[in-house]
């Protein structure tokens, strides 16, 4: 211990904040899904539009280590900015080869898509539906390296007008749209192997006029074989008669991670909403789906009354929690990639209840100020889940005398 004391009083004060969150993640304590970075390493964009950021001047630039990367990055927050605006603003198709993966996997809830010739497609036929598809609102989570790979969690918002016929919506509405869309991206040597989508389609459809409930069909219909129906019980969800435990942190101070396992064990596991006011500011926003705020503790109490309402005995799992130190240790900002599983078996945000076994997979962004969440981003896909309620079983086909419906690339919208 005090061979270590000796190392860190002789580092700067950049190496020093390197070595301490790297000793935060090398804890023994320390799940192996909780990842550390300064966001001083880099530009983070936060609420900038994607314009200001790429013409920063030269001395504000922050150069990162970027080995196998394309000179033009100056670091991965860098990287994951100008590839987006490139793709979907100026229509550069053609960077995909370079900036994706050849066997690239893209998951969008319980449909995986293989391939970057896939990722090709989603992207024409999105902009076939919505050329003028802008995106607004950036901010990037990472962390990682260019040795063994980045990691991004980027959130947007996207402003588009559907003046293209689609498969899934139909004959074109000229109706403008806004959504917002969150990704979680792997990265190594210039190109993103692996992606986790989520896309508030559920708001999407609302804007174009469209009953969410045929559409969700449809989509049951198309994707049958892409993604058939779930098999599970109580015994992958919530044990009947065993209450979840309680995490207990390692101490009385502050750390971000074991903040962060605690919001979710007591509000998001065992469903203990009252500590909403000790991991909350008093006024804090929670940025919901269908472009909705809500203010203050007691209403973020009831939002997620009424979210698990519709899976009550649902199992909680953290898939991925990345945080960015925002200049002191009492602040950061933070993504969190999480599912819920369990039977559809109550009346909440989904409506009745169906019987069903469903996946809710969702990314949230928090911005957590004097050890307290200020302000979150929290976005889950209601079109994907109403997808799964949908869904039929072998028995519902048979039954129904419908013939299987082959399936293409489902895409929907990227």
């Amino acid at each position: 211990m005090l061979e270590t004391k000796t190392e860190t009083v002789g580092m700067d004060t950049k190496e020093e904040k390197k070595h301490n969150l790297k000793s935060n993640e090398s804890s023994k304590n320390t799940p192996n899904y909780i990842f550390y970075a300064d966001a001083e390493e880099v530009n983070m964009i936060d609420a900038k539009d994607d314009y200001d950021y790429i013409n920063l001047l030269e001395k504000a630039q922050k150069k990162q280590r970027m080995k196998g990367f394309d000179p033009e990055y100056n670091n991965i927050v860098d990287y994951i900015v100008k590839i987006t605006r490139q793709i979907w603003k100026e229509k550069d198709i053609g960077l995909i080869y370079d900036t994706y993966s050849t066997n690239i996997s893209v998951h969008k809830g319980l449909i995986n898509s293989h391939g970057v010739n896939e990722v090709i497609s989603g992207t024409l036929q999105t902009l076939h539906a919505f050329p003028d598809r802008k995106g607004l609102g950036w901010s990037v989570i990472w962390s990682g390296d260019d040795e063994k790979g980045f990691f991004t969690s980027h959130r947007g918002r996207s402003v588009a007008t559907n003046l293209g016929d689609s498969l899934l919506y139909g004959p074109a509405t000229g109706k403008k749209v806004v959504f917002r869309t969150s990704a979680d991206c792997t990265i190594l040597n210039n190109k993103i192997y692996e992606e986790w989508l989520v896309m508030d389609t559920y708001h999407l459809v609302q804007q174009l006029g469209l009953d969410p409930i045929e559409i969700a069909k449809k989509m049951a219909q198309s994707t049958k074989k892409l993604s058939p129906s779930m098999q599970f019980g109580f015994k992958e969800t919530a044990e009947k008669g065993l209450p979840p435990e309680i995490f207990k942190p390692s101490s009385t101070e502050f750390e971000i991670g074991e903040f962060m396992q605690m919001v979710f064990n007591r509000i998001w596991v065992r469903r203990s909403f009252n500590y909403v006011k000790e991991f909350y500011q008093d006024n804090a926003v929670i940025h919901y789906v269908c472009n909705r705020d809500i203010i203050g503790t007691s209403e973020i109490q009831g939002m997620f009354i009424t979210l698990f309402a519709s899976v009550p005995n649902g199992k909680v799992i953290l898939e991925r929690v990345t945080c960015n130190r925002r200049g002191s240790d009492k602040d950061w900002d933070v993504a969190v990639r999480w599912r819920i599983q369990g039977m559809h078996e109550g009346s909440g945000y989904f409506g009745a209840p169906s019987g069903k076994p469903i996946d809710i997979s969702g990314i949230s962004h928090y911005k957590v100020r004097d050890e307290k969440i200020e302000e979150e981003w929290l976005l889950f896909d209601g079109m994907e889940v109403l997808r799964q309620i949908y869904l039929p079983t072998e028995d519902e086909t048979k039954q129904s005398g419908q013939s299987a419906i082959e399936d293409g690339n489902f895409t929907g919208v990227s």
